[in-house]
């Protein structure tokens, strides 16, 4: 028999695996050899049923089939669409960046702890939320980018339209950025991404580990 198994909340564009691991299942889809998620979601992990072995022979043995490979598939089923969850003071969430001006970055917010939001919500991370030290340095255009994927912190309900949001923490930050060339960038340090086909570097608030 096969056997799923449920995995973490996915986000659009987020790395599930190389396609040398895994086959792609619904909510997925292949770029550069590896598989992304699609949509916001839960991800799970089918094994393939197990093939019988071969037939055993007095003169020659047959070999193994090919092994198949587990298949991966996002589903929005099963994150928390029966309640409506309010980001509170505190939360963690995961949002992205949909615009920035020179004293703030304006996201919506896709994730609230372990619940994917069913409304979108807003949020601003303020010039001075950004970092802990040295705030008076921050250049926003330097810490994010429309498209960003960020861990942050809900530090204050803000004003009815808006929450107040944080990255002031070592682990809070940038989590998945796209470079201008629309490539999928990995971290090198804890304030720049760099795009694997360029090699160009460009200038994030990184999350911590990296």
């Amino acid at each position: 028999m096969s056997s799923t198994t449920t995995h973490s909340i996915a986000i659009p564009g987020q790395a599930l695996g190389p396609t040398s691991k895994y086959l792609p299942g619904p909510g997925t889809h292949i770029h550069e050899s590896n598989l992304y998620s699609s949509l916001l979601g839960v991800v799970h992990v089918s094994q393939p049923e197990k093939a019988p072995g071969p037939a055993k022979r007095l003169t020659k043995i047959t070999p193994l089939p090919p092994t198949e490979l587990p298949t991966i598939s996002v589903s929005r089923s099963g994150v928390s669409e029966k309640r409506e969850v309010l980001p509170e003071v505190n939360n963690v969430v995961l949002c992205r960046v949909i615009r920035i001006t020179p004293r703030q970055a304006v996201v919506n917010i896709l994730v609230c702890g372990d619940s994917v939001l069913e409304a979108e919500w807003q949020g601003l991370i303020r010039v001075q939320d950004v970092r802990a030290t040295e705030k008076d340095r921050v250049k926003i255009y330097e810490s994010f980018r429309p498209g960003d994927i960020v861990r942050a912190e809900v530090i204050s309900l803000g004003d009815q339209a808006n929450y107040y949001l944080s990255t002031a923490k070592n682990e809070y930050g940038v989590i998945m950025a796209t470079s201008e060339a629309g490539n999928t960038m990995f971290p090198v340090s804890w304030k720049e991404y760099k795009d694997p086909e360029t090699g160009i570097s460009e200038l994030r608030k990184v999350a911590k580990p990296y």
